[in-house]
């Protein structure tokens, strides 16, 4: 079980952060005038296995999604304490540090292509007992939500009074099934993602 891409960028950091977009189809804009940085990322579930045997109270499972989402941790340079949750359907990885603005990404990016490769690798790995992974850094996914749930009865509320569609920024997979969720049972509107990866775009349009 081996997953691996190619990334390129202006520095080390971001062709390592083009590496992890790149799992999850989306490409970024790197501009022209510069020798880029190149890496190849990686992961092997088995490989992170053997290599670093968890010394924590884990399942077998739990184990290999600790020592990979470590691995990818200190490859991106930053400095966080990894700890897991585990119930039957769950593994909740929470990264803890002083410092997790490079892992988070803007509006979560980076956090939301380590938690896609993390999943990619341990399902093609683990057909049987696979479970869901989610990976989090100091809170974020909870203040996430909570922002996005508000701006989206807002821009609801909008539409509504305005009776005309409005286009909110362009957002992650997950960020988007947020806002579709949270306005599924809002009266007089209905959600739709447009555009393509990664400038796609949730457009709340008023119905009668």
């Amino acid at each position: 079980m081996e997953l691996q891409v190619e990334g390129s960028g202006e520095t080390v950091g971001e062709a390592k952060w083009s590496a992890l977009r790149e799992l999850e189809g989306e490409r970024g804009l790197l501009g022209v005038g510069f020798t880029p940085a190149r890496v190849i990322a990686t992961v092997s579930g088995e490989a992170v296995a053997a290599e670093h045997p968890s010394v924590h109270d884990d399942s077998e499972l739990a184990g290999e999604v600790r020592e990979l989402v470590e691995r990818i941790v200190d490859g991106i340079g930053v400095t966080a304490r990894v700890e897991l949750d585990e119930d039957d359907e769950t593994i909740t990885v929470s990264c803890s540090g002083p410092d997790l603005g490079m892992l988070i990404g803007r509006h979560g990016q980076t956090i939301d292509a380590i938690q896609y490769l993390a999943n990619a690798a341990i399902y093609r790995g683990h057909q049987e007992d696979r479970k869901a992974v989610v990976v989090d850094a100091a809170g974020y996914r909870a203040r996430r939500r909570t922002s996005l749930e508000a701006l989206a009865v807002r821009s609801a509320e909008r539409a509504v009074a305005n009776v005309e569609p409005v286009e909110l920024e362009p957002m992650t997979a997950v960020e988007r099934k947020v806002v579709h969720l949270r306005l599924k049972e809002f009266d007089g509107v209905e959600t739709t993602s447009e555009g393509t990866e990664p400038n796609r775009f949730v457009v709340i349009t008023p119905v009668s």
